[in-house]
């Protein structure tokens, strides 16, 4: 949804018809709505901002539909405790060898891998952490379906990105989903991918969740 109008003697017209579409998209759409005005005076208002020159104009709250509760609770759904028990042990010690929360560590896994040891992406990411062959390799694990080398491997990979990223923690969490690389060309941001923009809340939630129970 998307509306261009132009500053001038319509002006009138403009900010009645921007009203109307406005109040379309927050009955209808429930959507927050951005707008901005080009060099050339035409203001441009839409529900989904294709760019950072879109600001916040009217944020309206999102009643999420039962479908939509449906999928986010199947998509951040618990992990038994019993499950994450199996290798707190493993990730106590990694987490105090590169000083991380072991809260970062269970939810990066909680998002990876549910904790299934043997979890293989069809990118051909490996194990606990999910761990791509070229970042085993740069952190000396040479099985990443072994719980132990995956975790130390992907313990230390956080903690460089942490440190990469100044601690910033969802900035750490992006790079590690798309790269250090994707988020550094992205103006240090978390990239506008699908996959990593669903991916950093996810763990996020994880990590939320975590710091209260742990």
């Amino acid at each position: 949804m998307r509306a261009d109008l132009k500053k001038g003697k319509f002006l009138h017209y403009a900010v009645l018809w921007v009203a109307a579409f406005l109040g379309c998209a927050v009955c209808n759409a429930r959507a927050d709505i951005y707008r901005y005005y080009d060099d050339n005076g035409v203001l441009h208002v839409t529900d989904a901002p294709p760019d950072s020159r879109y600001k916040l104009y009217i944020a309206t709250k999102k009643t999420p539909s039962a479908l939509t509760t449906a999928l986010e609770s199947r998509r951040y759904r618990q992990i038994p405790p019993k499950r994450r028990s199996i290798y707190h042990e493993q990730i106590m010690a990694a987490a105090k060898t590169f000083s991380l929360e072991p809260e970062l560590l269970h939810a990066v896994i909680s998002a990876e891998s549910a904790y299934n040891p043997l979890a293989r992406s069809p990118k051909g990411a490996r194990g606990l952490m999910q761990l791509m062959p070229g970042t085993a390799k740069r952190y000396g694990v040479q099985n990443s379906y072994d719980p132990v080398q995956n975790i130390i491997g992907g313990a230390a990979y956080l903690k460089d990105l942490l440190t990469m990223f100044g601690n910033d923690l969802q900035l750490a969490v992006a790079a590690y989903n798309a790269g250090e690389g994707v988020v550094m060309k992205h103006g240090y941001k978390v990239p506008p991918y699908r996959e990593t923009m669903q991916y950093v809340p996810k763990v996020m939630s994880y990590y939320r969740q975590y710091k209260d129970t742990l």
